[in-house]
């Protein structure tokens, strides 16, 4: 590839990139709005009908005014797919931190990623590691935001179970939210993935968040009935509905080892996906 349509390529990416982030932390896509909808129709408890109804506002007002739904605008998980004819090299990476730079600064973003010792803030969201950046292949050329807010990224687990242990999956969903309360602003959605190794368990369980809410399967609508079942409800202050969905991603494992991870992401289930074009 010449230099030009190297740097061609490298502009693509960054503003798409940027785009990304910014329709992720100011619209919420339509099947999370769904959801929060259906709940709120659902509720009987009055104080949470009014925490509906301050959700609601919310999400009204981000995307009336063009702004953030939430001062805790996250970190960038990025998910880059790339089709054959695209050469995969640092360009991409760089790419993406400049787009993540530019939302910084335009959305804005506020700056929340930090060294995890020195707790030195870079001041754009970029550093050793970060924006994490997953590559996969396929037909079109796109980049997928998930900005990860902390308060429901603090309360996510790995759990590594054993194969005779798989009747307690449900358990570690339901304890994980049991343990985590009102911290992570439900209703929350769940992520889970189960399988793989400790690390792409977790893995599993971000992506997870990317499918769409609004409908489940029957072993998602159980774990998310047992989570529902403990009352914790919006804000943690009681209510019908505390997981407005369950949804879980699965890989092959070790004959002895059955990861289990669950990743809490608060009612602002937020992701964008934009087709780089260049």
């Amino acid at each position: 590839m010449q230099k030009r349509e190297t740097d061609d390529l490298q502009e693509a990416l960054a503003q798409a990139t940027f785009r990304a982030m910014r329709d992720a932390v100011i619209y919420l896509p339509p099947d999370v709005k769904r959801a929060v909808a259906s709940a709120a129709a659902f509720e009987t408890n009055a104080v949470a009908q009014g925490e509906y109804e301050n959700i609601t506002k919310n999400i009204l007002a981000a995307e009336r005014l063009g702004v953030p739904l939430c001062q805790d605008t996250g970190v960038p998980v990025v998910y880059l797919t790339i089709p054959p004819e695209i050469p995969f090299s640092q360009v991409l990476f760089e790419a993406v931190a400049d787009g993540i730079r530019r939302a910084t600064s335009n959305v804005p973003l506020r700056p929340n990623v930090v060294d995890p010792l020195t707790r030195h803030n870079s001041g754009d969201n970029t550093g050793a590691g970060m924006p994490a950046v997953h590559v996969r292949p396929g037909n079109r050329f796109t980049v997928t935001v998930l900005p990860k807010g902390a308060g429901a990224e603090n309360v996510s687990r790995v759990v590594m179970l054993l194969p005779s242990e798989k009747g307690c999956i449900e358990r570690v969903v339901a304890e994980t939210m049991l343990i985590a309360g009102g911290r992570p602003c439900p209703p929350v959605v769940l992520g889970v993935g189960i399988g793989g190794t400790c690390d792409s368990a977790a893995a599993l369980a971000k992506e997870a968040l990317l499918l769409p809410i609004d409908r489940m399967d029957s072993f998602e609508q159980q774990l998310c009935d047992a989570v529902n079942r403990l009352g914790i409800g919006p804000m943690g202050l009681g209510g019908n509905t505390t997981a407005l969905a369950v949804k879980v991603k699965m890989a092959a494992c070790h004959t002895a080892s059955l990861p289990v991870a669950v990743n809490v992401q608060c009612w602002a289930n937020r992701h964008a996906t934009v087709e780089v074009e260049w």
